[in-house]
Order: structure tokens, then sequence, then C-alpha cells
């Protein structure tokens, strides 16, 4: 779409203060911008859907993360495999390039295998009780065709959008977050949600804009959206934070990418987190369904997934035993690429879920 959509986008959308800060992972980008300019950016930005659903009413006070780090930690950069795609176009000036990576499953130290997929373990917890903990099972049993929930699908990064102008390049000054729920994140969660459904597992989906006005608290805010809706429906047995990454390497934008029945499709990676001071003390089970969940969809749909990042996170994840936060690609992707993961996801889970 070329560099005018760029700049009319940015025209757009950087007055609303999403463009700005840029590094990498999960939880690690910054606003750094005042109340007044929210304000201000909240008017001339893209207006808030209407149809947005709010968190139900009133909820108990979050558990607070470890008081060590308020947000989490960036996210450590994967392991490629030692092939990678170019760009095949030429850049406008003043654009980057886009690199199109098809990670492999985790090697060396720390490298957990799976019957199809793997972990890496970047904990003290020896690697052989890590693998112990991952393959015990699922910690919860799916009712099938049920009036009541069984998943929630959130987003506490809800504004996370992909690359919108070209599959090849990238406009350095588009931060890649985006309050059009059609547009972001919320989509990929969206397709999910069908897939789950439409395969017998009744979910909800919530696409508050945790991070919008302000990204500073947004874990803090998912936390008290998700226990309002476990207080309502304690028949929710899982709950999905789906969010996208965001990898660079010396200037160049990295996409992780690979193919699936002909149709190119973000690679997704998820993430467990492990005890820290007592914040997660059921997170073996949250490991369990890591690693279920992993065997699953990289068994169904081989290169799909990254390794399983396990690491001393909070997320969130100490609220259900079914918790998990999914990568849907990274904000080198298309749209279309992080999509059609949310499909093959939404497959995967449904297998997983009908047939453990």
């Amino acid at each position: 779409m070329g560099q005018w959509t760029g700049f009319l986008r940015r025209l757009g959308v950087a007055a609303a203060g999403l463009t700005v800060g840029v590094s990498l992972g999960v939880g690690a980008m910054v606003f750094p911008t005042g109340e007044l300019f929210w304000g201000l950016a909240g008017f001339f930005a893209y207006p808030l859907p209407a149809s947005l659903s709010a968190a139900p009413a009133a909820a108990p006070a979050p558990t607070p993360a470890p008081a060590a780090t308020a947000e989490p930690e960036p996210t450590p950069a994967p392991e490629p495999f030692p092939t990678a795609s170019p760009a095949a176009e030429e850049c406008p000036p003043g654009w980057g390039t886009l690199l199109a990576q098809t990670y492999g499953q985790a090697s060396g130290t720390g490298a957990v295998p799976l019957s199809s997929g793997s972990i890496k373990n970047y904990t003290s917890q020896p690697d052989s009780q890590v693998l112990a903990w991952a393959q015990a099972g699922l910690p919860f049993q799916i009712e099938l065709n049920s009036d009541q929930p069984q998943v929630l699908i959130m987003h506490t990064h809800a504004t996370e959008t992909y690359n919108l102008d070209s599959d090849t390049y990238y406009d350095p000054e588009w931060g890649a977050r985006i309050t059009d729920t059609s547009q972001q994140v919320c989509a990929v969660g969206r397709e999910v949600d069908r897939v789950l459904n439409e395969g017998g597992i009744n979910t909800l989906h919530d696409m508050t804009l945790h991070d919008y006005p302000s990204y500073n608290g947004s874990y803090a805010a998912s936390n008290a959206t998700v226990r309002a809706y476990l207080e309502q429906y304690p028949s929710i047995k899982v709950v999905l934070d789906i969010h996208r990454d965001a990898i660079e390497q010396e200037g160049v934008r990295v996409k992780p990418v690979t193919r699936i029945d002909g149709q190119d499709a973000a690679q997704v990676m998820i993430i467990c987190g492990c005890d820290q001071g007592g914040n997660l003390p059921n997170f073996s089970q949250n490991l369990a369904f890591a690693g279920a969940l992993e065997a699953r969809l990289e068994g169904m749909f081989p290169t799909l997934t990254r390794p399983v990042l396990f690491d001393y996170r909070y997320y969130n994840q100490d609220l259900t035993t079914g918790s998990l936060l999914i990568e849907m690609g990274g904000h080198g992707n298309t749209l279309e690429e992080a999509l059609y993961s949310g499909r093959l996801v939404g497959e995967g889970l449904v297998s997983l879920f009908t047939s453990p």
C-alpha cells in the first residue's frame, strides 16, 4: 500500500500516541505521554467501538505482581533456523526491511523436548522436572456443549496490531498499535473464539482495551477483568491472554512465519510462568496445559509453534490452572497471517479438549 498509506495512517494514528517507544517482547512498550496528551489523542484517534465488551461490574482487588517487576520482562530472542527469507521488494526511502524467519524448536541448555514441539526452560528447575510437569496431562476437564462458559479469551495488550502496509518492508514510525478491534489482536482472538464455539466449547471473548488510554497498569486492569468473569462464571476453566510479539534485530523487523497447507501462518509461542516467591503456587498445572497444547499444535501443524517459554513471569496466571499467554506472531507479520494462526490454534484447542 506504500508510502502514502503509511503517511495517512500515521497522520490519524500517531496522533493517538500509539506509535511511541517500541521495544522487544511482552510488556516492553512504554507510552511516554501525559494525561492531557491522551485526552487529545482519544479525541483525534480511532473512536472506541461501541460494541466493545466491558468487564462485568465490580471485581476484587487484583493480585499484585512480584515487587521486583512492575511490568513483565521482555521476551528473550528466539533461536532461528539457519535459513531465512529476505525481503523481496525494494524498500521505499526511509522504510525498514522485514525478515521472514521460521524459528525451530529449542536446543542446547534448557531445551526440553516434548512428543512434538519443545519447552525452553529459563528457570532453575531441572529440565527433567519441567518435562514431568509438562507431561502430567490437563489439570481440568472441559464440558462439551455446555450452556456454561468453559473458556475465556481476553487481551491485556489489546491495541497490539501487525504490519498493515506490506509483507516485505515496514514504516519505522509505525508502532503497531491501534484501537480498531478489527485490525489487531482482538480480531485474532475473535477467530479463536469462533472455532472453539463451533467445536462445542462454550467460549467468551472480552475485547476490553486494557492498555488504552494508559499502557502502564494494563496487567492490573486485565486481572480485575478476569476476576470479575470468574466470579460471574465459575464454570470457566481456561483463560487465554492473546498477544503478539515484537522481534527486531539490528534495525531489521523480524516476522516469525511458516507455511501450513500452502498458506503463510504467523508462528505461535505459548508463555507459562514459574512460581517466584509464592506468586504462582499452581504453576505446574498451567505448565501441564502448556505442554499438552504445544505438543498438540506442533503435532497437528508442524512448524506452527516456537518453543514454550517457561520463565519467572507473572501474567495473572495464578487465577486459574488453565491460564496461558499466547503470542500470535509478531509486529512484522500481516494480520492475515495472524488470523490464519488464530484458526489453527482454535482447531488445536478443540482437538485437545475433545480428545486429551
